[in-house]
């Protein structure tokens, strides 16, 4: 084991790394196949959820929509050191969605003269921050073919989508006081004419299948501007979607470099899709996903349910999202005691009502994997007159039992079409994370 995870990671490599994760990533599906092929360049072999689990020591993952779990069972099932099939977990979590508009299932209509495109707000996004900006589309469609019906990945990369703002000159009061209504004022145009568009036909030919062979979509807009390094050292990293894919990046890598220190119990990624709308989906974190994965790799190495019980019960879960930095421009909207920088790095997440899953013993395993690590560490409380927001973290305690701590990376922007981090973090992330995967 080295002597300290941090030495593995370059701030500058890991800064591109995320990237060029993230501009490859515009939606939950396509961050999963991000994902996949680095775990599969670092000897992770994929599983197909019908197919029987390996009884054999391996690296492994599996894929359930925009959702994907990877485990390594070499270091403990494959060792003496292991407890055999008792073998407690060590898991990351994060989630691979992010806020933005949705395209409806009838989505084209034209109004006084240009060909709009419905859209419904996924989550909770920062509305103004859709407007005026160039947009592309992203996702899954669902294609009939003679072997049945196939999803195939869209990705279509030109700015083919805008979200007009009004004219100051036709609102005076736009600057003081800006209302958008869901429905009427987030309808992106994509075109000009006295008759609809046809998204059907359009995705058909982007996806090689037949108009008529297009049945369904889960398709959503982004930002098609490239995320860069900015700052006047270049020392912040601006781009869509940071909520959370900032985690599930660390999160890969982490995984990739704890499974070389063959650590005695079984290390875990899990990235769950839908986060942003309560996780209550057959791949959000309120499904059975990462139970039945846990539960499986019990059974593999010849394990009972007991054995599965008793696994979890030594289970530590770190639940990854990104954290609130200090707002320079709004610092009475933060905790005055408990103040949060970027490039200072990652952060404990702290609620005393449970938003976060943090009690004194999982934030001491983070704490430990931040000093193992050599980086540095924040707490994150908000102020005690404002709501909280949540994570996975709660939901995967709930369901698992185990001893869970919520953390994450600092960042400003929140949930605007294009967010802010420090260029510094991802590399300090990363080598947290490891160290939490494979404890010294």
């Amino acid at each position: 084991m080295p002597h300290s995870f941090a030495d593995l990671f370059d701030a500058d490599s890991e800064a591109q790394g995320l990237i060029d994760f993230v501009d490859a990533a515009p939606s939950p599906f396509h961050a999963c196949v991000q994902a996949a092929a680095r775990l599969a360049d670092g000897g992770f072999t994929e599983i197909g959820e019908p197919e029987p689990f390996p009884t054999t020591p391996g690296r492994h993952f599996l894929r359930r929509g925009g959702s994907l779990v990877a485990w390594d069972t070499t270091g403990a099932h494959g060792s003496a050191r292991g407890a055999g099939p008792a073998t407690p977990f060590r898991v990351v979590g994060a989630h691979t969605d992010s806020p933005n508009l949705r395209i409806k299932p009838r989505p084209d209509h034209v109004s006084a003269g240009w060909q709009m495109l419905g859209v419904e707000p996924y989550g909770s996004p920062l509305l103004n921050s859709w407007l005026d900006r160039d947009l592309g589309l992203a996702g899954r469609v669902a294609v009939r073919t003679a072997g049945g019906v196939e999803g195939r990945l869209l990705h279509d990369t030109d700015p083919v989508l805008r979200v007009a703002q009004l004219a100051i000159h036709l609102d005076r009061s736009a600057n003081d006081e800006l209302t958008l209504n869901k429905q009427q004022h987030l309808v992106p145009l994509w075109g000009v004419g006295d008759q609809p568009g046809d998204v059907r036909a359009y995705l058909a030919a982007r996806v090689g299948a037949e108009s008529a062979d297009v049945l369904a979509w889960d398709l959503m807009t982004y930002p098609t501007e490239p995320s860069a390094r900015i700052g006047r050292e270049r020392d912040l990293i601006a781009a869509p979607r940071l909520d959370n894919l900032a985690t599930s990046y660390a999160g890969v890598r982490a995984l990739l470099a704890a499974v070389e220190a063959e650590p005695p119990h079984v290390p875990v990624l899990v990235l769950f899709d839908h986060e942003e709308v309560g996780s209550t989906s057959e791949r959000g974190a309120m499904s059975t996903l990462l139970p039945s994965v846990l539960e499986r790799i019990v059974s593999a190495a010849g394990g009972s349910r007991e054995d599965y019980w008793r696994a979890l019960a030594g289970t530590v879960i770190a639940s990854g999202d990104m954290a609130h930095a200090t707002h320079p421009n709004y610092p009475e909207r933060h905790e005055p005691l408990h103040r949060i920088a970027v490039n200072a790095g990652p952060v404990l997440k702290v609620n005393v009502n449970l938003r976060y899953a943090t009690d004194s013993l999982g934030a001491a395993a983070f704490l430990e994997a931040c000093e193992q690590a050599q980086v540095p560490v924040q707490t994150f409380v908000s102020r005690s007159d404002l709501p909280c927001g949540s994570t996975v973290g709660p939901t995967t305690a709930a369901l698992t039992g185990a001893t869970t701590v919520d953390f994450g990376a600092p960042m400003l922007s929140m949930h605007s079409a294009r967010e802010l981090c420090g260029a510094h973090d991802p590399a300090m992330y990363a080598a947290a994370l490891s160290a939490f995967l494979a404890p010294a």
